[in-house]
């Protein structure tokens, strides 16, 4: 699909709202978080594809992010209000009505038993993840401002490439649906190798520092058991 195309389909709801800027970008980015008409990247695109200038783009990018980290505070707030059982309790009875599976709300709660903040953090550039996300961490009464910081990082990470992408595709003859695709994958396989890197350092660090404070080692200066 061209950017033509892309922007002659475009919902009645989403065009209305760009026509009032900035506002209604802001506008979009939190109705999207809780109404997921379509994938978060073609939205994006598309708000790229209307931007008229770089000046515009940056704000966008800024709009765009703010309303992503409201709407995320939004399930937090519904996660921290009814408590992890009342939550779970109402994903089981209602999940589906927002495509919400039990299931699939169970690990991401059990996801926050590692590090919060990259949890949070990774989970902003996953599709379905980075709606569903704040609602466990809200339950589980996660540090707020340690959420805000690390959705925040998130969120800029993942509307910024497409708004951008969009901007510089909005002439050509490419199919931007396709590419935003490809470009979804990149973010999701690039940000999924870093995770990686920082989890095997962590783990080489904590053997080194167990090794260096191991009861025997300590004991002998580590030079191995002390014969009589």
């Amino acid at each position: 699909m061209t950017a033509h195309e892309l922007i002659a389909q475009a919902p009645g709801a989403v065009t209305l709202l760009m026509s009032f800027g900035l506002a209604g970008i802001f506008c979009l980015a939190i109705l999207e978080k809780f109404v997921p008409l379509f994938p978060s990247y073609i939205l994006l695109m598309l708000l790229g594809l209307m931007v008229p200038d770089l000046s515009m783009l940056a704000l966008s990018i800024a709009a765009v992010t703010a309303g992503s980290v409201v709407g995320g505070l939004g399930w937090y707030g519904i996660g921290w209000v009814f408590g992890p059982h009342r939550v779970r309790r109402a994903v089981a009875s209602y999940g589906g009505c927002v495509l919400l599976k039990l299931s699939f709300y169970d690990r991401l709660a059990d996801a926050y038993r590692r590090n919060h903040f990259w949890v949070t953090f990774s989970g902003q550039v996953i599709p379905a993840v980075r709606i569903y996300l704040a609602l466990p961490a809200g339950a589980l009464r996660l540090e707020p401002m340690t959420f805000i910081a690390a959705t925040s990082l998130g969120c800029l990470t993942w509307n910024g490439p497409f708004l951008c992408l969009g901007y510089v595709l909005r002439h050509s003859g490419r199919d931007v649906t396709q590419t935003g695709f490809w470009l979804a994958i990149a973010i999701v396989i690039i940000e999924g190798a870093v995770l990686i890197a920082v989890s095997l350092r962590n783990k080489a660090a904590n053997g080194r520092e167990y090794h260096r404070l191991s009861p025997d080692r300590a004991g002998s200066g580590g030079k191995g058991p002390t014969r009589r």
